[in-house]
């Protein structure tokens, strides 16, 4: 039995990792002879991809733009194997008492999202895109913090970016039909993956026989959490029980 060490992409678990537990749960791992162990990233020390630089971990999820940055910037001997998502999951969310239909409303509003490069970068282009005006949105620094559309609608900001229309954007106490919630490929970003699965060039070379076996059960496992996603959400609520079921 081959001991797996996979660093998962957030502070703490949450449903984009749901295949990785379905897959251990089913005992699909252990069938192909691997004892997997599911970590969680310590901020202080970095991101998963330090991690997998320092060889801390063996695989791990992470964002394309994190893996293109440090290749790019510091040659760091990391590669994708694998997309966990086939689209991208950031969205633009607003509350419909705050007037904005569309993103070119986001001129001369308060746009609440942590502002990198990266960030400021897909807001200046999906607002510029819609025909407004980039330079007129007003940047509320909102750092690492996952607001909700109830910070919108408590008068926080006018709209958020960056919220993942398949987590966060789905929380708070705001009726749905009072929301909006674009995802940004479907407002002139061009279509990417979220976060993809990878792991140091090391590894790839010395153990390919191990990655394609951990690929084959992970694709199990996710494609079982979509299947059956009652038992997926009981698995879930073991490992983040910090969330109240809708």
């Amino acid at each position: 039995m081959s001991h797996v060490r996979v660093m998962l992409d957030y502070f703490h678990p949450w449903p984009n990792s749901a295949g990785l537990y379905v897959a251990r749960e089913r005992g699909w791992y252990r069938e192909a002879g691997l004892d997997v162990e599911l970590a969680v990233q310590d901020p202080g020390r970095g991101d998963t991809l330090e991690y997998l630089a320092r060889g801390e971990v063996d695989l791990g999820l992470f964002p394309p733009n994190r893996l293109l940055a440090r290749r790019a910037a510091h040659a760091q001997p990391l590669l994708a194997v694998a997309a966990v998502n086939h689209r991208a999951l950031e969205a633009v969310q607003t509350a419909r008492s705050t007037g904005i239909t569309r993103p070119r409303d986001l001129a001369g509003r308060r746009l609440a999202y942590n502002p990198t490069p990266r960030g400021r970068a897909m807001v200046r282009h999906l607002v510029a895109t819609d025909g407004g005006d980039p330079d007129a949105v007003i940047t509320v620094d909102s750092g690492y913090r996952e607001l909700t559309v109830d910070d919108i609608a408590a008068g926080e900001a006018d709209a958020t970016f960056g919220n993942y229309w398949s987590w966060d954007a789905l929380r708070g106490d705001l009726p749905e039909e009072h929301r909006l919630t674009w995802p940004v490929d479907e407002i002139g970003a061009p279509r990417y993956h979220s976060y993809l699965l990878g792991t140091s060039e090391a590894f790839a070379d010395t153990e390919p026989g191990l990655i394609r076996a951990f690929l084959s059960a992970t694709a199990r496992g996710y494609a079982a959490a979509a299947a059956e996603q009652d038992r997926a959400q009981a698995l879930l609520e073991r490992v983040i029980p910090y969330f109240s079921r809708p």
